[in-house]
This record gives structure tokens, sequence and C-alpha cells, in this order.
């Protein structure tokens, strides 16, 4: 019998929501303070690709005081923020396991979206006063993790 492209598409959902509620049970129930742990520096720092994005925030960084989950995960609303945090947890798991993740991490689009978003979350004074057409780091080029710290001095 095969599937019509409805069916897989339910048969995908109900994938991911058994995965999703698994995990959430998981977090809820599993190693204590997990969640909390997770959104530290350091534990994104942990993983030995993200080394240099990670020592880079730290010497040089201009927003050291600031967490990588502020920046880099979906701040209106904790249920969006959540989301995002699991799916891309599980992504980058995924490809750190499976010796896909490249030397020079970059943004995808969906993250640059997520990143401008916080920019303007923190900055909206001073988004009154700008072109918000324009990415910020595009004239704040030291806040890019690569144009910062010793990071700066080691690139071609």
């Amino acid at each position: 019998m095969a599937f019509s492209r409805f069916s897989k598409i339910l048969l995908y959902l109900a994938g991911f929501g058994l995965l999703a509620a698994v995990l959430g049970l998981f977090m809820a129930f599993g190693p204590p303070k997990l969640f909390a742990k997770s959104s530290t520096p350091e534990f994104c720092g942990s993983c030995h690709v993200l080394q240099p994005e990670y020592e880079a925030w730290f010497h040089a960084g201009a927003h050291r005081r600031v967490a990588c989950v502020e920046c880099h995960l979906p701040n209106d609303n904790f249920a969006r923020h959540l989301f995002w945090k699991s799916v891309d947890g599980i992504h980058d798991v995924i490809r750190f396991n499976t010796g896909q993740v490249h030397e020079f991490i970059k943004l995808s689009p969906r993250g640059v979206g997520v990143v401008k978003e916080n920019c303007q979350r923190c900055h909206s004074e001073t988004m009154a006063r700008v072109n918000e057409d324009r990415q910020c780091w595009s004239c704040h080029r030291r806040l890019s993790h690569r144009l910062s710290g010793a990071i700066e001095t080691r690139s071609p």
C-alpha cells in the first residue's frame, strides 16, 4: 500500500510530535538543571567546533555578559524559545555526531533573522533612528564571532 503525500506528512508530524513529547518529558524529569545548564555559554563552548567562537565571545565579545541563547534563539515568547532550542539542539547533536559540522560555522537564513530580531529587541531605542533593512553586523563588524578577539588575527 502506497502512502499518499498527505499521509506521509501526517506520519512525519506524528513522529515529530512524539519526539517533542519525549524530549519535553526528558527535560522536565531528566537530569537536574539540564535546561538551565544548556543555556550557558560554557555549554555552547564545550563543543570543540564552537570553541573559537566561545573564546572570541569570552575575551573580546561586545556582549560578553549576554548568553548565547539571548542572541541565537527567539526570545519573544517562551514556547517559541523552547521549540527552537529543542529543534536546534537536536539538529546540532545529530550533525556533530555524524561528522557533518563544517569548520566555518555560518548562520542559517532563519538564524540571521533570529539574531537580527534579538538585536532589534534589545536595542529598540537605537533602532528607531537607523535603517532596519540592513544587518546590524554589516556596520558593527566586531559583533561577529569571526571578527573579534583572537579569531580576528587568525582569519585570512
